[in-house]
């Protein structure tokens, strides 16, 4: 596979919760950070998502913004 994006990093599923529309999945990497991404139920479907599986989160973004209050 080929891709554009710079960032891809490889871990494990360590938690996925699927709600009506969308799931919400914890990517866990080697040194333990963690990953969460919102992606379609019928993609995490169609992906055969579930806890443990290795899989790569890939962040592609113009814009990384942050706040404080």
């Amino acid at each position: 596979m080929k891709i554009s994006a710079r960032n891809v990093f490889t871990g494990k599923v360590k938690k996925i919760e699927h709600g009506a529309v969308n799931s919400v999945v914890t990517v866990e990497l080697p040194d333990g950070i963690e990953i969460v991404s919102v992606i379609t139920k019928s993609s995490a479907e169609n992906l055969e998502i579930s806890e443990g599986k290795e899989v790569s989160a890939v962040i592609k973004a113009s814009n990384v913004m942050i706040a404080t209050e």
